[in-house]
């Protein structure tokens, strides 16, 4: 899954450990989720998008790998 949320935090200035800290993870969870290597739950993308004030889908992307059945 592809995500903004590094563009995101610098349209607001933030740091991975300041969003961290407003989503109550690590900030290696973030650089993880950035990185795309960390499938979050539900509430940590509502969470995220909330804090970006954008909708989930702006911020996380499907790539066509997801969709694949493993």
């Amino acid at each position: 899954m592809k995500n903004s949320i590094k563009v995101e935090r610098a349209k607001k200035n933030l740091t991975q450990a300041q969003l961290a800290e407003m989503v109550q993870v690590s900030r290696q969870t973030i650089n993880a989720i950035e990185a795309g290597k960390f499938n979050l739950s539900t509430i940590l993308a509502l969470k995220i998008a909330h804090i970006f004030k954008q909708p989930v889908e702006n911020i996380f992307v499907l790539e066509k790998s997801d969709w694949q059945v493993q």
